[in-house]
């Protein structure tokens, strides 16, 4: 039976707290994609710890993709979600509009909740990386987007995924947390927030 961990807001809360310093100092985003579902919370939560007096919030933008698949179970109560094949996107950037002509030559701070496979990940950095460099070209524009990634956990496990390695070498990428491969149980999924700060509770630490 797969290992459930329970993680409540707080927590979220204390990891983004811990993480700004690193990403401000080495990172210094002025422009956060948010990968959805999980990647909205953190990187609000985040904006807060990352806002600077006299300097505008950074901007939050959002992406949609999807990975996980649902298995099927006879209580659903007890219902746990796999990594799939195939990533699927549910939500992207507007190449029509002004939208990423807004990422050229910006520091971008990509945010999600975990790394699991490393499977979206990997696709969210290749097709942003393309859609700016198309951008940049019909500009005419020359300056360098950095991307950089912040999660929350990081899995201990081999990874499907691969992420770019100046952007590893570079240290361009933070884990809030390193864990065992358990299954992340995130206060956003929760249909019943009592049960699940409860089950926290009374979990060991992780």
């Amino acid at each position: 039976m797969v290992e459930k961990v329970y993680v409540t807001y707080n927590e979220v809360h204390k990891l983004c707290q811990a993480s700004a310093d690193r990403i401000l100092s080495d990172f210094r985003p002025n422009l956060m994609i948010a990968i959805g579902g999980g990647g909205y919370v953190p990187a609000r939560i985040l904006r807060s710890f990352l806002k600077r007096p006299s300097a505008p919030n950074i901007p939050i933008q959002a992406i949609g993709l999807s990975l996980y698949e649902q298995l099927p179970s006879s209580d659903p109560s007890n219902s746990i979600e796999t990594p799939g094949t195939k990533v699927t996107r549910t939500q992207w950037l507007d190449l029509s509009s002004l939208e990423m002509a807004n990422l050229v030559g910006k520091n971008i701070l990509i945010v999600d909740e975990v790394d699991d496979t490393r499977t979206t990940l990997e696709y969210a950095v290749k097709e942003l990386q393309k859609d700016v460099q198309t951008a940049a070209e019909k500009l005419g524009a020359d300056e360098k987007t950095q991307f950089s990634i912040f999660v929350l956990h990081n899995k201990d496990k081999t990874k499907k995924g691969h992420l770019p390695r100046d952007m590893m070498d570079d240290g361009r990428y933070l884990a809030a947390r390193t864990v065992s491969d358990v299954w992340i149980c995130y206060p956003w999924e929760a249909t019943d927030i009592d049960e699940h700060d409860q089950l926290a509770a009374s979990q060991a630490k992780y």
